[in-house]
């Protein structure tokens, strides 16, 4: 009866607030806080507000969640986990706090300490009570031991969770919709303003809190060129490879309101970069792996271990001639090889990339490649006899990729003879992935300014605040994935206590909704796409090419080219029935594995 009580007190003062707040001409909130950017970070941050009772509304320049996550590999640094624990692995704060700091030189030592007390609770017994499910352990370079524990369903296994829990939770979302610009009224942050994609139509959103949760700025070639590092050669390609929206439209949002910004230049770039066949007209790349191929420079020359991480592989591409390199592999590494990302089968691998002799060259002997891929005669040959020479031993002399201790446990260690016809020549760039650095915020998720104080109203949280310099200059690999769920939640923790203290929101947290692993009902009959296309004319729709309709267009279309029924996807939607004609986005969460399943990798 007090918490009744209680509740219907809150109700009743927030409805003469408002009606005050009306008369006085005073703009009236559309939430308590807006959370810019529907990935990891920002739904975690989402998700820990709403369960403490806050209104919260998220917004994102795309149509679905989840961001660069959903076709990441998944994997998080965890320190003394049950994973760790039941395979017999001793970790600790200490031991991790030690390789956070070798391994990135730089890193903040607060946050990493409050990393590596935490992530076990705040990530990985948060996950569980999620849904989650870890499969097994990765020893990964710069760990002294196993650390990176792998998700079952990779990133849309770990990521879904979160998005649905919210959706369950009563999160509230805008899709399609830029941010523009920060509102501030007397030196506060009091909401944003965009435009809707699809119509171009100018939005206000107001809220007490704003957090900004964009991701980094890897596809916007511009700035990754204009953040290089000063000490670090600049190759003469390189091709973008993080999600789409990885614009860095959040730095220029706290740029405008004089935020303070750390480690721009610090970037986790990849050297497995392949122009992607789809989008000719810009650098977009694809993340290859070949795991049985060997890496040679325009002279023909192997120049680094091929397992090495990318820490140690990024400067060495960048001092060899041009700053790329072919990968060299034969018919079993060709079957062996894979692509990054989700959607990539064996047919589309086949006819895209194999099929596009810009992208590959092929020959049935190496002289033959050789003069394909303009490399100097008999230099490719003499590189491939010596690592078959080394195969045979046991032992690569030259540059330790195994049978020595400075190789890394990775599946290239696996290598086998390249011997079996024909050749092939795959011309690999760097690909930039991940920014390390950006907004600058403090333990509590607030964003500084230039001045060193908090701006009032505002916070950050994951890779749009440089993951919080968890990394310094190097990342121990699940250290993006892992920061970004520990600094949203940080963020939203803080958002929460501020609303409170605020009088926004009462003191009651609201109760917990039943976890989002329990599976979205599915009971209607299959139905044929007859029952759609006589009012959607797919086959026209997708090739509009439409302001905000990039994910529909890609979706559908891949939908398209499998010969899926409507129903895989829309199953809520059967039978028709005009009353009941919209799309549930519990059930369309499910359903993002037909297309991101398993061969989601990063």
């Amino acid at each position: 009866m007090m918490r009744l009580r209680g509740k219907l007190h809150l109700m009743l003062t927030t409805v003469v607030t408002l009606l005050i707040m009306s008369s006085c001409g005073t703009p009236v909130p559309d939430a308590d806080a807006v959370v810019v950017g529907a990935g990891i970070a920002g739904l975690s941050a989402a998700l820990e507000m709403a369960r403490g009772g806050a209104d919260v509304l998220v917004v994102d320049m795309s149509s679905v969640f989840g961001g660069h996550a959903v076709s990441a590999h998944g994997g998080l640094a965890i320190v003394a986990s049950p994973v760790q624990a039941a395979a017999g692995v001793q970790d600790s704060p200490e031991i991790a706090f030690t390789d956070f700091t070798d391994w990135g030189e730089d890193a903040d030592e607060d946050w990493v300490r409050y990393y590596t007390r935490h992530s076990k609770v705040q990530i990985h017994d948060w996950a569980v009570s999620l849904g989650v499910e870890f499969e097994d352990l990765w020893h990964l370079a710069g760990n002294s031991v196993p650390r990176f524990h792998n998700v079952r369903g990779r990133g849309l296994g770990l990521v879904t969770p979160i998005y649905t829990q919210g959706l369950r939770e009563g999160v509230r979302f805008q899709w399609n919709t830029r941010i523009d610009e920060l509102i501030v009224e007397k030196g506060r942050v009091k909401g944003v303003r965009g435009t809707r994609q699809r119509t171009q139509e100018q939005v206000e959103l107001r809220a007490p809190l704003v957090m900004i949760a964009t991701g980094g700025f890897q596809s916007n070639l511009e700035k990754v060129k204009r953040n290089w590092d000063p000490n670090s050669p600049k190759p003469d390609r390189i091709l973008a490879g993080s999600g789409w929206n990885s614009q860095g439209l959040g730095l220029d949002l706290a740029r405008k309101v004089k935020a303070k910004f750390h480690r721009l230049d610090h970037q986790w770039n990849y050297v497995t970069g392949l122009p992607d066949p789809r989008y000719p007209e810009v650098d977009r790349g694809l993340n290859i792996l070949a795991n049985l191929a060997i890496w040679v420079n325009v002279e023909g020359k192997r120049f680094v271990n091929e397992c090495a991480s990318a820490k140690d592989a990024v400067p060495a591409l960048l001092n060899q001639p041009t700053g790329s390199y072919w990968a060299i592999f034969d018919s079993k590494g060709k079957e062996d090889l894979l692509v990054s990302g989700s959607g990539w089968s064996t047919e589309k691998v086949e006819a895209l990339i194999f099929g596009n002799p810009q992208l590959v060259k092929e020959a049935p002997t190496l002289p033959e490649l050789e003069k394909a891929a303009d490399i100097p005669e008999r230099a490719l040959v003499e590189a491939v006899s010596r690592f078959n020479t080394f195969v045979e031993q046991g032992a690569d002399e030259d540059l330790l990729r195994f049978g020595g201790d400075q190789g890394s446990d990775l599946d290239c260690q696996k290598v086998v003879r390249l011997q079996e016809p024909p050749f092939y020549a795959m011309r690999l760039y760097p690909l930039a992935r991940k920014s390390m650095g950006g907004i600058q915020i403090d333990l509590q998720g607030r964003v500084l300014s230039e001045s060193g104080g908090p701006v009032a109203g505002l916070y950050a949280a994951g890779e749009v605040a440089g993951f919080g310099g968890i990394n310094g200059k190097a990342g121990l690999e699940g250290t993006f994935l892992g920061p970004s769920i520990l600094t949203g939640r940080v963020g939203g923790r803080t958002m929460l206590q501020e609303l409170h203290q605020m009088g926004v929101i009462g003191s009651e947290a609201r109760p917990a909704s039943p976890p989002s692993s329990a599976p979205v009902s599915a009971t209607a009959a299959q139905g044929d796409n007859s029952a759609c296309t006589g009012c959607h004319d797919l086959a026209h729709l997708v090739d509009l090419r439409r302001p905000g309709y990039w994910h529909f267009e890609l979706s559908h279309r891949a939908i398209q080219q499998e010969g899926l029924q409507c129903s895989s996807c829309h199953l809520e939607l059967f039978p028709y029935n005009q009353a009941q004609h919209f799309v549930d986005p519990l059930a369309r969460a499910q359903n993002c594995t037909n297309c991101h399943g398993l061969q989601a990798i990063d």
